[in-house]
């Protein structure tokens, strides 16, 4: 098509497809591969003007255009995503972006335009193992909660669904260089523990600049991320929520007998943990491998002077340092005793 001829990177100085690198490169670095495909496209002749297009107030162009027929683009956005999922291999993860039918913008579109149902059939047919957002106005593997975090584990018709919160380092998708409102990597990083605790993901956005560079601002705050992990990956990698009820200020994430204490505050010597007790056979802050000692406390032992009163039934109370660890979000691991009956809590 002529008239978008100009867009493809194969016909400018570059001169070279751009997907193919970038797959490559991931998977040097032994990372699954991810595309994201905009479903909306203000260049191709055939997309009809709506509330979103940048020149939806320019009446001359609406009538000049008035007669654009979907069923072309439609095409076009199939052959597009046909062309992803067979020129560069496997791919793991496909991101469309975004149906918006019935919402604030007039002539929205969703499932109908882009004719979903064959899309997402195609999709299947040509790799089946592929994880698809929902955006394609239809359900998909996940869903995509965006700049904002769920305020517990999202659900669809009463049953929980897998989540994935999409969000940015400062506020801009692209880079942007008088966007100062950078989140800071403690923010950040409990944004993810907080998204892993209730079954979700965190989808992290960083633009680069003209030159194709991080911001060095960026760049910090991840290095600070990356220092965190190297140390709590496994309290994230693999973990999912806990059936057990973390105490406020903290959250739990747990992998099998291996429960996971991200401490959000830090209190004074002492942690209380609901319905732990005789369920522990082992804690360590994860930072520095050190042994966190349990204490017994009859339930029943009033509070006086400088003895603490007892917790309710079963709660497990721990024993820790007064000085915070220098990390940006402390974590103890618990080392579950799977034989415990939960009776004896």
């Amino acid at each position: 098509d002529s008239a978008l001829t100009e867009y493809k990177v194969t016909n400018t100085p570059h001169g070279r497809d751009l997907v193919g690198p970038f797959v490559e490169a991931c998977r040097a670095e032994g990372l699954k591969v991810g595309l994201y495909y905009s479903l909306i496209d203000w260049h191709h002749p055939s997309f009809p003007v709506d509330g979103t297009h940048p020149q939806r107030d320019d009446e001359e162009f609406k009538a000049a255009n008035a007669d654009r027929d979907i069923r072309d683009y439609q095409r076009y956005l199939h052959g597009q995503v046909r062309e992803l999922l067979t020129s560069f291999g496997r791919v793991d993860y496909l991101f469309f972006d975004f149906s918006y039918a019935g919402r604030t913008w007039w002539g929205g579109k969703g499932p109908d335009d882009w004719d979903s149902p064959k899309l997402l059939e195609m999709i299947r047919e040509l790799q089946p193992h592929v994880l698809v957002n929902d955006r394609t106005g239809l359900p998909g593997d996940f869903v995509t909660p965006e700049q904002y975090q769920p305020s517990g584990p999202m659900t669809e018709n009463g049953r929980p669904v897998l989540w994935e919160a999409c969000q940015t380092l400062n506020g801009s998708w692209g880079y942007d260089r008088d966007n100062l409102d950078h989140k800071s990597a403690d923010l950040l990083i409990r944004m993810l523990v907080d998204g892993v605790s209730k079954g979700g993901n965190l989808l992290l956005n960083v633009g680069p600049t003209g030159r194709g560079d991080l911001d060095p601002r960026d760049c910090a705050i991840l290095g600070e991320i990356g220092r965190w992990t190297e140390l709590h990956e496994r309290a994230i990698r693999g973990c999912g929520p806990s059936p057990y009820t973390a105490p406020a200020e903290c959250r739990y994430t747990q992998r099998g007998d291996r429960l996971y204490v991200h401490l959000f505050a830090w209190p004074l010597r002492h942690l209380h943990l609901p319905g732990l007790a005789g369920r522990v056979r082992y804690a360590q802050l994860l930072n520095d491998a050190s042994e966190i000692i349990p204490v017994h406390i009859d339930p029943d032992r009033p509070a006086v002077n400088t003895e603490m009163g007892g917790q309710p039934a079963g709660t497990l109370t721990l024993q820790i340092p007064v000085r915070r660890p220098d990390t940006a979000v402390p974590v103890i691991e618990l080392f579950l005793d799977t034989t415990a009956d939960p009776a004896d809590g």
